[in-house]
């Protein structure tokens, strides 16, 4: 019997480690790797309202306004990354997103 009957046949293709990076990470529309992406609009106006209140402090009805801004903003793109995340990992990412926002509405009022 020869040695090269006995050894097992060598895997052909990627191991279930770079199978399991990829099925997390691959864009499903474009192809490559996407972890983070250039923000929408619903992201930069969540990032604005949040500036703002560094500057408009945290009473009246700007700060209200603008925390209000920022909540909903946020809300809308982590609901949005759920539904049409590009990815598992995006679609993730807006899960923890939506809960850790909600948890903290929840906590600390609106």
């Amino acid at each position: 019997m020869c040695s090269s009957d006995a050894d097992p046949v060598p895997p052909t293709g990627p191991g279930p480690a770079r199978r399991g990076v990829d099925w997390l990470f691959v864009d499903r529309q474009r192809g490559g790797y996407t972890v983070a992406q250039w923000p929408n609009i619903v992201l930069w106006l969540f990032l604005a309202s949040t500036l703002g209140l560094r500057f408009a402090g945290t009473n009246g009805a700007v700060a209200t306004s603008l925390r209000v801004a920022a909540d909903v903003s946020l809300l809308t793109w982590a609901l949005d990354e759920v539904l049409r995340g590009v990815n598992p990992f995006r679609r993730l990412l807006g899960l923890a997103v939506l809960s850790l926002t909600v948890t903290g509405l929840v906590r600390g009022g609106w």
